[in-house]
This record gives structure tokens, sequence and C-alpha cells, in this order.
């Protein structure tokens, strides 16, 4: 099967384009999101052909005003949010609360990261919503889960990365002062754990006909996936680096996976370099005269494609230390067709990151630019609800309903 092109035929990515399509045509999800682990989630699904519905507050969500500006669109929204249908409801409005029951009742899955309580005080909570619609599938992502002794804290990525025990490591390895991660690794990681989450119950619906709700926190998300930190499990304190290390090379650092024993060996036997430890030197001395004729071997390289070829005889993994913009200009990327060109809604066009997945016989694709503040919202609800015109305009009127 032929990838699609970098960039696909503007008539496919229009922000009006919102057909189906893809492996998940037909499922409805309402994405009562914010920032980025429930975003991030809901856009994967658009990816994969399900009609997504984002309902935003007045003020819109918050990364509306994330990063750098066209018109009234961010990056960071446009990235998070690419291809979704919107409408913006006044939750604290009469009928607002009602008007989104009734999106509900029509969705297949529901996915919210409000901290846990806040639903449950506008009638939106699973308990709620499931009494009539027990087909229902929600998705919560909180950062201590939806019950216990910290459910109710604010969990903000940063919190999450601090008390899983990352902070601290990363610090250890550079001794330093523990510093947050630029990556929010765990709003994405836990974003695809509810996925994963989603997926299984909606298994398990075809097989009982009840819906679930799916609790993910954000500090299981990460506890799960640390295996470093499952290390602890076996009471080792301070477990063995399985990692890379970071080397000055012509052209730019570049990072040397393994061991230190192992590239030495590698560097020693097969590439030629001589030891330079004395008889009888103690280990300190040997390791750091060793490191320093590699470092001083890497360095001498006239090149770094001269530098690359002799690693690659020498069977050792290397990765070149890219800037973001060097990253997404990765030939690997251009020719996976990741990266699109949708509608910036200024009058011109905005890369996007697609999904990773890559079918042999269904379509992930970005299905559309980021929509405006309350765009769709006489679309989603004629469509959804069957609502008239002129009842569409009673909400419009009352303020339940508000668009840019």
């Amino acid at each position: 099967m032929d990838l699609p092109s970098p960039a696909p035929q503007e008539d496919s990515l229009a922000p009006q384009e919102n057909s189906l399509g893809g492996p998940l045509a037909g499922l409805r999800v309402l994405d009562l999101t914010r920032v980025l682990a429930g975003p991030f989630a809901a856009r994967m699904l658009r990816d994969l052909g399900a009609d997504v519905v984002k309902v935003e507050p007045p003020e819109g969500d918050v990364t509306r005003h994330f990063g750098l500006r066209r018109g009234t669109q961010t990056g960071y929204y446009a990235q998070q949010n690419a291809g979704k249908r919107a409408v913006c409801i006044d939750l604290t409005r009469p009928g607002g609360p009602d008007t989104v029951r009734l999106l509900a009742d029509q969705a297949d899955v529901v996915i919210e990261n409000f901290r846990p309580g806040v639903l449950a005080q506008y009638g939106l909570d699973y308990r709620t919503l499931s009494a009539d619609h027990p087909e229902l599938i929600m998705v919560s992502i909180s950062g201590f889960g939806q019950e216990g002794p910290e459910s109710r804290r604010a969990a903000y990525a940063g919190i999450l990365h601090a008390e899983s025990g990352w902070l601290h490591r990363q610090a250890q390895s550079a001794n330093a002062r523990p510093t947050d991660s630029q990556l929010s690794v765990a709003d994405t990681t836990a974003g695809l754990h509810g996925l994963v989450g989603m997926f299984a119950a909606l298994r398990a619906r075809d097989q009982t006909g009840l819906g679930q709700h799916v609790d993910i926190a954000m500090v299981d998300a990460l506890a799960v996936v640390d295996d470093y930190a499952h290390w602890a499990l076996e009471g080792f304190a301070d477990p063995p680096s399985g990692g890379g290390e970071v080397w000055d090379a012509p052209g730019g650092p570049v990072i040397v996976m393994g061991d230190f024993k192992w590239i030495w060996k590698c560097a020693n036997e097969i590439l030629g370099l001589a030891d330079p430890t004395p008889e009888g030197a103690d280990l300190a001395t040997k390791v750091q005269l060793r490191r320093d004729a590699w470092a001083g071997y890497v360095q001498a390289f006239p090149t770094r494609e001269d530098l690359l070829a002799a690693l690659d005889r020498a069977n050792l993994a290397w990765g070149i230390v890219k800037t973001p913009i060097e990253a997404v200009d990765s030939p690997t990327l251009a020719h996976r067709a990741s990266l699109v060109e949708v509608d910036d809604r200024v009058g011109g066009t905005r890369r996007v990151v697609r999904s990773p997945y890559r079918f042999s016989r269904s379509e992930s694709k970005v299905r559309g630019a980021a929509p405006l503040r309350g765009e769709h919202n006489h679309d989603v609800l004629a469509d959804w609800l069957d609502l008239t015109p002129s009842e569409i305009e009673e909400l419009d009127a009352s303020g339940v309903l508000l668009a840019e």
C-alpha cells in the first residue's frame, strides 16, 4: 500500500471536512478534555476516523493561549485538536449541562480529564450518564485516580514526573538539581494508556452490550512504563544504566548506546583503538584513560560521516543529537509522510504531526484543521441531536452556545 503524499490535497484537509473513513469510522467520541492528556488521546481517535466532538467552555481550551498564535489559534492547540469538530457550551447557564448530557447520550465514548468530582457537580459523571446510557464508555484521565487519598490534588505533568521518581533519577545521572522535562511525558503516556483501556472496553461491550468507566491515573501510567523504577521492586537503589552516552564529535554531539565497557571492547578489538593504560593501573585510572582515548578518537574524525561509518563497522548503535527543527526534518518522517500541511485558518497553512499508525488496509491521517471555538455548534447539534434551526437558535439566544 502506498503511503499518502506528505502534503495531501487541500480539499482533504479543509476545516469543514468531517467525513469519517478509517478503522474507527462511525465511532462517536465526546471530548470533554483540555490541555494535553485528553486532547492528545482524542486527536489520535480522530486520525483513526472517529467523529470527535470537542466541548469547550466559553473561554475555550486554555491551550488556545499557549505558544505562537496565527489569527485566533496557537500551534499547541492546532496540534492536539486537528480534525475535530467543536462546540462551545456554557455549563453555568440553565440548559448547558443538559445539552452536554444529550450529546453524551449519543456518544459511544466520552473522554474527560477534569479533576475528580468536577463533572458530578453538573450531572455529567459516569454514574449519572450511564444510568440512561448503559452502553457508554467513559475514559477519565487524572493525576492520582478517581478515588483515593490524593485523588483531588491538582496534577500537572511536572508534578507526576517528580512524584514518580523520574526527576530524581534524571538529576542523579546529570549530577544536578532536578529540572522538569520539557516533554509532558506523564500526559501523553496516560493518554495512550487511556486509548488502550478504551479499546479494551469497546471489546468488552461487544461481548456484553455494556459500557464501563475506564479510570486512568497518570501515576500508574508512569509506574508501569518506568523500567528503571522496576529495579526498586527488587531492592536496587542505584540500578545500572542501560542507556547511551553523548560524546562531542565532528559536526555535533553523537550518542553511542551501551555500557562503556562494551563500547571500549568494540573500539579496541574491532576499530583497533590502542589501550593507553599502563600495566598495574588501578580500575579508576584504567577507566579514565580509556574514556579519554575514546573521546579523542571520536573527535579526531574529519567528518561526522566518517565517524558514523566507523561506529557501524564496530556494530555500535548511534544517534545524532538533533535540535527539534532538525528532528522534524528527518528523512524518515518525510518518507513516512508524518508531517502534513493543514489550513491555519488565516489564509495559510501550518504543519501538523500525523498519528503514527500505518495499516496495510485501513487509513489513519490528519482529517482537517483544528476548529475555531464553537465553530460546529449548529452542525453537531443538528447531526447528533436532530435539533431544528429554531431550537438551536434558542440555545444561542440563551447564552448556552457561544462561538468566535
